[in-house]
């Protein structure tokens, strides 16, 4: 039986249900916890993703796949804390957001790779919860940035070692999706198990269909953010994909947060009105099937792909195992 990491635990990909697989529960600024304790009133935080988890639980979504990393505030026992309390399964992420901290620019990749095989197979800071997906980026600066080609070389050796599937945020109106292709195939990694982000930010049906020609999944994973594309053209997109047979290989979310501590959230949902973690279910959905998508499709967008995704968690045969590969460093 295959399973997937969860913060709570290991849960049978079986049981996943509707999987939202780009979100986030809380995102807030890394090291202003530490010095600065009031930018995060933890407790005011933890209710607000309480109060929406049990709202998105009675809208039908079982699953959400957090895409919080470190440099994001990754807080596990705040996800475990909600998932318990919400019944909203949670898989949290390991890996590094779009600007890599000075630590990640000039260590090898085979050094850094070992950080993220410890939350994949140990826990994140010793608490014993687990990661579950290896999530990186590239935006608007390419690979030009600095650290962000090292850092994606490194989470190769993680998913190849672990066999946890790599999940991208992409500068999609730069293409950048096939900067991740390339360095991840030039590292062996099977294009079929990654899924390049953010691609719902793109209506270059020729740019998204020369991704999915390589081999992976991808994220239509912004909707509600309409500043960067109109819901209305994701939706098309969507469906034009969908007529071309792709469906099995994209994948729904919103990429929202409950709490964070950049905008207040009052003002987020008075610039972004729609974008919140309930929009696929009670938004999308009705537009997609007004534009010809079927519930077989839809439910291969947000049931039977996410399922795949997780149950194809192999190391790759032949490769050092995840012990071995962090012991290279010790």
């Amino acid at each position: 039986m295959a399973v997937v990491q969860t913060v709570t635990g290991p849960l049978a990909t079986e049981e996943l249900g509707v999987v939202l697989m780009h979100e986030h529960v809380i995102t807030r600024s890394p090291g202003m916890r530490e010095d600065y304790p009031e930018s995060y009133p933890r407790e005011e935080a933890a209710a607000a993703c309480v109060e929406g988890l049990l709202r998105l639980k009675q809208a039908g979504v079982d699953t959400l796949v957090d895409h919080t990393t470190y440099d994001l505030g990754r807080d596990v026992e705040l996800l475990a804390e909600v998932s318990a309390a919400s019944g909203v399964a949670i898989v949290a992420a390991t890996g590094v957001w779009v600007v890599p901290q000075r630590y990640w620019h000039q260590r090898p990749a085979t050094e850094t790779a070992r950080l993220m095989i410890g939350d994949l197979e140990e826990g994140v800071a010793g608490t014993g919860i687990r990661a579950g997906v290896i999530k990186v980026a590239v935006d608007t600066a390419g690979l030009a940035g600095p650290g962000v080609e090292p850092v994606l070389r490194a989470a190769a050796i993680a998913h190849r070692a672990t066999g946890v599937h790599i999940s991208t945020h992409t500068f999609a109106n730069g293409r950048t999706g096939l900067d991740q292709q390339r360095i991840f195939a030039e590292e062996g990694v099977d294009l079929g198990r990654v899924v390049i982000g953010h691609c719902g930010d793109s209506d270059d049906l020729a740019y998204l269909r020369e991704l999915l020609a390589a081999g992976s999944y991808l994220g239509m994973d912004r909707f509600g953010v309409e500043d960067l594309l109109a819901d209305a053209t994701r939706m098309d997109v969507v469906a034009a994909l969908c007529r071309e047979g792709y469906a099995d290989r994209l994948l729904l979310s919103q990429d929202a947060s409950f709490w964070n501590d950049r905008t207040p959230m009052a003002a987020v949902h008075r610039q972004r009105p729609a974008w919140h973690h309930r929009h696929i279910v009670e938004d999308v959905l009705p537009g997609l099937r007004e534009r010809g998508v079927d519930e077989e499709q839809i439910e291969s967008m947000l049931i039977a792909n996410p399922r795949r995704v997780f149950e194809n968690a192999v190391p790759y045969p032949g490769d050092p195992s995840p012990a071995a590969t962090v012991a290279a460093w010790d």
